[in-house]
């Protein structure tokens, strides 16, 4: 493309920039579509939200869940999955996410692989092996990030719209495992105040760690070399797929229209932005010093759209 010929970027000249700054940065990302598919988006990741919260808010509450307990709340998920499956809504949410669905023909096996995990993280507390974790990620991370990437490739015809002609699950996965272990290194503090763990146990009997030195740690407590050994261990794994992810993004750009590039751009120098803060042998590993500030994240927002108007 040449330099005449601009890429259509689009920030809204209405937008208040500094409540952007606050969102999530999927929505950040999104941010840069057109309206129609930002709206999907929205409704999309509220959808999945509802069903995360549910059980992260039960296991930040402590105790271990009962069988009873279990039973409930997956009765819940399984209800919610069967209505979007069989497109037989229950309120009137549920109503304008189908016809979200429908009208950008986004499959339903992103919801039913997220609802898989949901319902592993009521009966368990981490993973026994990373491989384990990959797993799960499949529905806990990889099928948001499909959906996604989904509204990226769709493509809008006189007819409607028609989906994207490559594979999403292989389109979507470097990039969200990348931004998965990310959010596992910058969250560990929160996550563990909240009684949520995703490092695996062959791994913290590895480094001759447990639960309750994580949780001494993200209280403030002294941080042992086992755990510094640990995060750089983990720092290592995150790189792999970085490398992976930015593999993928080059691999599948020349496919999408200038603004859904660009909004791959974003996530991948935003996730970046905070992988690059984490320090395994000298941080502290806390919620203020991996999260960049706003102001840090205004300026790697304009340096990916300054790099991105240059080279395209």
């Amino acid at each position: 493309m040449s330099m005449n010929n601009k890429p259509e970027i689009s920030f809204s000249p209405e937008l208040d920039f500094s409540e952007i700054l606050t969102n999530p940065i999927l929505d950040i990302a999104a941010r840069v579509w057109e309206q129609d598919r930002y709206e999907a988006f929205q409704i999309c990741y509220r959808s999945m939200r509802v069903v995360d919260d549910l059980v992260d808010d039960r296991k930040a509450a402590g105790g271990r869940l009962t069988k009873p307990e279990i039973r409930q709340y997956q009765s819940v998920i399984e209800n919610w999955t069967e209505a979007l499956v069989t497109g037989q809504a229950t309120d009137n949410f549920q109503g304008s996410l189908l016809e979200t669905i429908r009208n950008f023909q986004i499959p339903d096996w992103p919801w039913t692989g997220l609802a898989r995990a949901m319902v592993y993280d009521l009966s368990h507390n981490g993973f026994s092996t990373f491989h384990t974790f990959l797993r799960y990620a499949e529905g806990a991370a990889i099928g948001p990030a499909s959906i996604f990437m989904h509204l990226c490739g769709v493509q809008k015809t006189e007819r409607g719209y028609i989906p994207p002609d490559f594979d999403l699950r292989r389109a979507a996965r470097p990039l969200a495992v990348f931004s998965y272990l990310v959010h596992i290194l910058r969250d560990f503090q929160a996550d563990q105040l909240q009684n949520l763990n995703y490092f695996p146990d062959n791994m913290l009997k590895a480094y001759r760690l447990d639960l309750a030195d994580l949780k001494a740690i993200a209280k403030g407590g002294t941080i042992p070399d086992s755990f510094r050994e640990l995060m750089a261990k983990y720092l290592d794994l995150t790189e792999r797929y970085r490398l992976k992810a930015r593999s993928h993004i080059d691999g599948i750009l020349p496919s999408l229209k200038p603004r859904y590039r660009l909004s791959l751009e974003l996530i991948y120098s935003l996730y970046l932005q905070i992988f690059e803060k984490i320090d395994p042998h000298h941080g502290i590993f806390t919620k203020e010093e991996l999260n960049p500030s706003p102001d840090e994240i205004q300026w790697c927002i304009e340096q990916t759209i300054s790099s991105f108007k240059s080279t395209n």
